[in-house]
C-alpha cells in the first residue's frame, strides 16, 4: 500500500464546487494511492472525520466561516500527524487558496515533503490579488515552493509562470462524466420537459449553469433579451449572490415572460435540462476552465462563451462553439441571431462538441496521467 498523500482544500464534500468534484472523480480513480484530506469544518453539524469515495476527511475548526482563515495553521499539524512516519511525505494543495497556505506551511514544518500544487482557479485575476493584500509574499512562495504544478487550463499554467513556479506546469483539464452527459431524448422526452419548463416547440430556449455571481455575466444575457426574437427564451439554472440584482434586472428590462429564474437544481438533472435546451451560453468575465460548457458540449448543444481565461483552450469560433464578448450584450445578440440562421453551423457544433469531449476530456485518462504526475514525486 502506498504511503499516504495529504490533500489540503478550503472546504470538501458537501461543500463543493467544480474543484472538489473534480478531486473526487480523480482520487476515486486511483485506488491504489492512499488519500487524506485536511480541510475546514465551516459548518455545524459536519463530522470531524468521515470516508468519501477514497478520501479520508478530516475537518478542522468550529463549523464557522472563520475555519478557512484557521486552515492555514492548524492543518500542517494534522498532516504531520498523519505522515510523521514517512520520510518524505507528498502534500496536495487544490488551489492555492487557504488549503495551498497549508500546504506551503507543511513544507516549512518538514522541508523534506514533496509538495503538488493544482490551480482550478476561477475568479479573476485581479480579484485574487486583492483577496491576497498584505500577503502576496507568501502567496507566492505556495507557486515557487511546489515541485509540480497541475494546472486545469494554459491561462492557469501561464499565472503560475509568473507568480515563480520554478517548473514548468503541466496542463491536465478537469473532465466530463462522459455517461452522465451522453443523453438522447425521445421527442416526447423533449417536449415533457419543455413543457413542464412552459415552453413551446416553437421557443428557442437558451440555457445557463451558473452560479449567479458578477463574473458568470448573467446579467449580460438578460440586457441582450430585449434585441433577441419574441421566441428566444433564457433558462437560468443556478443560485448565488446576485438573485435579487438578477430578479430587480428582469422587471427593469420588461423580459419577465422571457427570463426564468430556476435556482439550484442536482446535477444529475442538468444533462436533460441541457438535452431539452437549444443553446448554452455564459458570457463569462473568467473561467479557469469551465467545465459547464463541456458537459453542455457533450450533451450536443452549440456553446456560445467569450474568449477569456481558459475557454480558448477548447472553443474555437465557429468550429466547437460561438464566441461573444464580456460585457457586451450585443455581441451576444449576434452570437444568438448567427446560430438561428445558420444550421450548417449549429449541425457543426452539435457533432464536433460529444466528439471532442470524448476524446480529450473523458475522467479515466485525465487522472491516469495526474497519478503519474503524483508517481513522479516520488522518484
Amino acid at each position: 500500500m502506498s504511503e499516504p498523500i495529504v490533500i489540503f482544500s478550503t472546504a470538501y464534500f458537501p461543500l463543493v464546487g467544480g474543484a472538489e468534484v473534480a478531486m473526487k472523480e480523480i482520487t476515486d480513480r486511483l485506488p491504489n494511492e492512499v488519500f487524506h484530506m485536511v480541510t475546514a469544518r465551516i459548518r455545524k453539524g459536519l463530522p470531524s472525520t468521515e470516508r468519501i469515495g477514497n478520501v479520508e476527511v478530516h475537518r478542522l475548526g468550529f463549523g464557522h466561516p472563520i475555519d478557512k482563515y484557521l486552515l492555514p495553521f492548524f492543518s500542517p499539524w494534522k498532516a504531520w500527524s498523519i505522515q510523521r512516519k514517512v520520510e518524505r511525505p507528498i502534500v496536495w494543495a487544490l488551489m492555492a487558496s487557504f488549503g495551498g497556505f497549508g500546504a506551503l506551511f507543511s513544507t516549512w514544518l518538514r522541508p523534506k515533503t514533496r509538495f503538488l500544487l493544482t490551480l482550478q482557479e476561477g475568479d479573476p485575476l485581479d480579484y485574487i490579488d486583492k483577496r491576497v493584500g498584505i500577503f502576496h509574499s507568501v502567496f507566492r512562495q505556495i507557486f515557487h515552493r511546489a515541485d509540480r504544478v497541475q494546472a486545469i487550463s494554459h491561462f492557469l499554467a501561464d499565472w503560475a509562470v509568473r507568480m515563480g513556479a520554478r517548473v514548468t506546469p503541466e496542463v491536465i483539464p478537469n473532465g466530463v462524466t462522459i455517461d452522465t452527459f451522453t443523453v438522447a431524448l425521445s421527442d416526447s422526452e423533449r417536449t415533457s420537459i419543455r413543457s413542464s419548463l412552459g415552453y413551446s416547440a416553437e421557443d428557442y430556449v437558451v440555457i445557463t449553469t451558473s452560479r449567479l455571481t458578477l463574473k458568470n455575466g448573467v446579467d449580460d444575457v438578460i440586457r441582450a433579451m430585449p434585441g433577441l426574437p419574441s421566441r428566444v427564451k433564457f433558462l437560468v439554472v443556478g443560485e448565488g449572490e446576485d438573485l435579487v440584482k438578477l430578479q430587480q434586472l428582469i422587471k427593469e428590462m420588461d423580459v419577465g415572460q422571457r427570463v426564468q429564474l430556476l435556482g439550484k437544481k442536482d446535477h444529475a438533472e442538468l444533462p436533460k435540462l441541457l438535452a431539452a435546451s437549444d443553446v448554452f451560453i455564459r458570457a463569462s468575465l473568467s473561467e479557469g476552465l469551465g467545465i459547464s460548457f463541456l458537459e453542455a458540449m457533450a450533451v450536443g448543444l452549440p456553446v456560445i462563451a467569450t474568449p477569456v481565461g481558459g475557454i480558448s483552450d477548447f472553443l474555437k469560433d465557429g468550429e466547437t462553439g460561438v464566441f461573444c464578448q464580456p460585457r457586451d450584450p450585443s455581441s451576444i445578440v449576434t452570437a444568438i441571431e448567427r446560430l438561428l440562421s445558420d444550421p450548417a453551423l449549429v449541425q457543426r457544433l452539435r457533432e464536433e462538441g460529444p466528439a471532442l469531449v470524448r476524446r480529450e476530456y473523458a475522467w479515466d485518462a485525465l487522472a491516469e496521467r495526474i497519478g503519474s504526475v503524483i508517481a513522479s514525486l516520488r522518484v
